[in-house]
Order: C-alpha cells, then structure tokens, then sequence
C-alpha cells in the first residue's frame, strides 16, 4: 500500500516558481520580474481551473495585473474561479468575456454592477455567491483558498518585502491565505526601494510574496468615499438633524459606522454646528469605524472625534492623517494603515449603530443595492448593517435598543441582552423618481434571473432597527407586530405607492406611541433645516477646515 503524500500543495508551489524561472530566464532576478515579462509569468504560474484572487478592492486595484490578467491566451490560461471583494475596472470582467475566468465569488461589483448582470443574462458567468467582505476573507481560510493572488502594494524592496501605505486594504487577508496553503503571490508594485535603503514599514514580509513587478504607472486609487457639500441638499440636511437628534443622542451613541453618501456626509458636517447646539459634545459620535471622509474633517478639527480605524484610505487625505495621528491609525511613518477585515470586525462586533443608505426596501424591512438590470452587490453593509449574535460586552445605546426589542416583541423583560441599532437613511424617492419604497424587491427576480440559492438582500428586516426618511423615524423596536412593522414603513414613504397605501389610522395610532416621529415630534423646524447648518458647504470649505492639509482630489477641485 502506497503511503499518502502530503506535501503536494508544495510539490505544486515548487512545479510553478520553476516553471516560471525557465519561461522568463533573465528577466527574472530574484523575485523582480520584469514589467515586459508579465504575461509570460501568468502563464508559467497560473494552471486551467485554478482559483484566482486579483486584487480589487473598493479603492486600490492591482489595474497593472489585471491587464495582463486578460492578455493571457485563453487556450492556455481558462476555466478561471476569480475571488475577489470588488469589481471596479472593466478588465474584472474582460477575463470572462475572453474566456479565460468562468465563475465568480465577489462582494461588491461598483460601476461594473450593469454589466455583470448582463453577462450573468448570457450565461457568461456562474456566480458562486455575493458575500459580504468579512464572509469572503473568511472563505479565502476555508473553502475558497486562492492558488494564486495577484496583488497591489505601494513599495517593495530588494528583498521582496512589501510596503502597503495607507491603503492596505485587503492585500494581508488575500496573501496571508493564498501565501501558507501553498499558493503562489505576485505584487505589482509603484516602486522598488535602492539596494540598502529601508522601506518605511514592512506590511507584507518577503517570505509570503513570490513575485515583484514594478508598473508602468502607480496603481489606481478610487477616492469613493468623498463627497462634495456643496452636494448636499436642504432634505438631506433636515434628515440628518432628525438622525442627530432623535437617534445618535436619544440612545447616547458613541461607537458608529457610516455608510457612504450625501445622507451620512451630511450628518458628519451637522455635528460641529447642531450638534454642539444640542449639547451633545463628548456624548456622541466619538469612536468610529470608517474611512477617512473629508467631510469628517470639520468634526475632528471640533475635537468630536477620539479615534478613527478605517477600511481603506481616501486620496488627498494623506497629509491630513499624518497630522492627526492621535485620531487615526498610523505607523511610525505617520501612513495609515488600513485594514479592511480588522474594521469589519470592529463594524460587526465593537460598533453600537450603523446608518446607511439602499436602494430599495420592502414592507418587511428588507433591502437591498441589487435592482434590475445592475447587479451591485454589497460590500461590508451586511456585516456593519446586523445585529452581532455574539456579542457579550455592553454599551448604553446597545442595552437601551435591547430592551425596546424585548418591550416591542412582547412587553415582558425577557433574557436580558443588546441589540444593535441599524438604520436605513433613505429619501422616499430616488434618482429619476424611482421609489425606495416597494411592494416587492427586485432582488426576487434576479435570484431567478441568475439561478441563485438566495436572493440578494443587502440587510435582511428582521436587523432593521430604524428608517429614517424625510418624512420622520419609524422605530421599528417598538412595534408589536408584523402588521405594525408594515404601517410604521409605510408611514414615512411619502407619497410612493407604498405610502400612500398606508392605513391612516393605524399611522397615526403608532405616533401617538412615539413609534412614528415627525421632524416636529422632534422638536425641529423644517424651515431651519438649511445648508448654513453645514460646518462646510465646499470642498474649499473642508481645505480651510483642514488647515490646508487635504489635498482633494483634480475632479473635485471646483475652484
């Protein structure tokens, strides 16, 4: 009887570096590969079927790999199973209409959202699943092990050793997984640091890192969390005074992650000014998972803000976080370092609130980003946006939603325990009059469009706590039934279809309960609900905040 062999994953590691030697000979000293030399890498060390991390993240794209990735002669390289939180460039999706990938496992698919789901009509792609980031680093330690990863770093030197900067990101879940299950690792780097100098921190250290290439040009870095105030409307202002008012100080929250818009941009720009008007300074909103928004700036320079840990960076913040490293996490270089699995958990485990945005939400709660004709995804808003199970420590915001929980479901005290408030901030209308509100979510249809096992909603009801609209907060802790559940959303839609198909007396019964609040239940005048409230209403505006240290990006310099 033959003895079992367990040592193939490096017996495999080892076929691949040779193969590579011999395919790229002198163009290969030590682990630098030269930038011509690329392609001919890929075909040495990726195998048909393998499973394939590129880096793509919501910022930082490994854009020089991902070209070469889809250069690759598909009669070679094909059958690809790509792993990947993001979808951002059009070469994510090239490689499968090249034939060279043909299923998919991702989180978030961004701008590239209308055209998978058309590939996905034509049967051009098999979707595993969309997860949520924390999910999909998870499965890359378990049942989706990338064979190889492509990634992107900021530095290396002669070593092999990697230098992230502030936007790590994703890259140390991604190598740490592929790097000790005997995959193969190749960075593409802006630079590469002269022989004996010292790169200013070690993020990925050489002995996990297989190849190095420097680019052509210095990766792309998407700068999507910045929104400009001069942006945000007079509704969106009069939403975030309600949000303030009648939820971050009413619980008391001081733990929080934003979701990204003009609904949280304004929120962060109304608590130097409303908020201070409030008296809740020092109360709230001190202790954040989020990345660095500009719009923040004002804030921080208030002293609201004790600490900041960040998913990824933002371009032109840089010199900002350097400045402010009491505030965010940064290296003895004085760069963020970011990483996007660590501020997952902490959004999941260490936050009290998450409020955030969707596009469609239906009487039971439920919502969800994937609508008709554009498969977006979800990125982290499933794991900020639920009530963390496993919890075991309290806070004052956690308890006081735990119990209106235990109160609304059946008015006894019940097993003690928190729960997490989750907030979906939306205006009863979206872009082209589309409403938010609806009898059914498209995401019914896509999970028969694409022949998926679930169908794809973003944040399930049942972890809903609050919806906020123009309209006023329904507080779904409260309510005592399904049926009420149903009356208090359909209660601040507005004039869609859902609101006006509101029963009118059982809407006003639920505000007589304080289950419904309207801007005036509150205590707040629409008519003061003006831009001036904004601590910015410019991206100028953040620049002075800044004291001249945020360097926005070119698209948002409107001056």
């Amino acid at each position: 009887m033959n003895a079992k062999q367990w040592n193939t994953k490096a017996e495999d590691r080892a076929a691949r570096l040779a193969r590579a030697a011999e395919a790229l000979g002198p163009r290969l000293a030590g682990k630098r590969v030269q930038a011509d030399a690329i392609g001919q890498l890929l075909e040495a060390v990726i195998a048909p079927g393998d499973r394939v991390c590129l880096e793509g993240n919501n910022q930082k794209q490994a854009d020089f790999l991902a070209k070469a990735l889809v250069q690759v002669d598909p009669q070679r390289v094909h059958h690809l199973h790509m792993v990947q939180s993001v979808l951002a460039l059009p070469e994510h999706l090239d490689v499968f209409e090249n034939g060279i990938a043909s299923r998919l496992d991702f989180s978030f698919s961004g701008p590239q959202g209308a055209r998978l789901a058309q590939l996905v009509s034509r049967n051009q792609i098999e979707i595993g699943a969309i997860h949520t980031y924390l999910e999909l680093f998870a499965r890359y330690f378990v049942d989706l092990t990338p064979k190889v990863a492509l990634v992107a770093a900021h530095a290396a030197d002669a070593q092999g050793n990697l230098y992230t900067g502030p936007n790590t990101e994703d890259t140390p879940a991604i190598v740490e997984a592929t790097a000790f299950s005997g995959g193969i690792v190749i960075a593409q780097v802006n630079e590469i640091v002269a022989e004996g100098s010292a790169l200013p921190r070690i993020d990925i250290p050489a002995d996990w890192v297989s190849f190095v290439v420097k680019a052509p040009r210095p990766n792309v870095i998407e700068p999507l969390f910045t929104r400009d105030p001069g942006q945000i409307s007079e509704i969106q202002v009069l939403m975030a005074m309600m949000a303030i008012k009648g939820i971050y100080g009413e619980y008391g929250v001081q733990r929080l992650n934003h979701g990204i818009g003009f609904d949280t941009a304004a929120i962060e720009l109304l608590l130097p000014t409303y908020g201070e008007s409030l008296g809740l300074k020092g109360k709230i909103a001190k202790h954040w998972a989020l990345n660095p928004h500009p719009a923040l700036i004002p804030a921080i320079e208030a002293g609201w803000v004790e600490s900041v840990h960040s998913f990824g960076s933002e371009l032109g913040m840089e010199d900002y976080i350097r400045a402010r490293s009491d505030v965010f996490f940064t290296g003895a270089d004085g760069s963020l370092r970011s990483n996007r699995a660590f501020c997952q958990a902490a959004g999941h485990y260490a936050c009290d609130m998450f409020i955030g945005s969707t596009l469609q939400i239906d009487l039971d709660g439920n919502s969800s980003t994937a609508t008709l004709g554009r498969i977006a995804g979800f990125g982290g808003a499933p794991n900020m946006g639920a009530d963390a199970r496993g919890r075991r420590h309290a806070s004052p915001a956690w308890l006081k939603a735990g119990r209106e929980a235990r109160q609304g479901r059946s008015g006894a005290a019940g097993t003690p325990r928190g729960q997490k408030l989750v907030v979906q901030m939306v205006e009863t209308f979206r872009e082209h009059m589309q409403p938010a509100f609806v009898d059914r979510l498209d995401a019914w249809t896509l999970q028969e469009q694409a022949g998926m096992a679930l169908p794809p909603i973003m944040i399930y009801g049942e972890d809903v706590s609050h919806v906020l609209t123009e309209e006023g907060i329904a507080n779904l802790l409260l309510c005592r039934s399904d049926a009420e559940r149903e009356q208090a959303i359909r209660g601040v839609a507005g004039y869609t279809a859902v609101g006006l198909a509101r029963d009118k007396r059982a809407v006003e019964n639920l505000r007589d309960r304080g289950v419904i609040r309207r801007p005036q239940d509150l205590g707040i005048d629409p008519r003061q609900a003006t831009r001036n409230l904004l601590a910015a209403r410019s991206m100028r505006d953040l620049v002075t905040a800044s004291g001249g240290l945020y360097q926005p990006p070119k698209r948002f310099r409107n001056w």
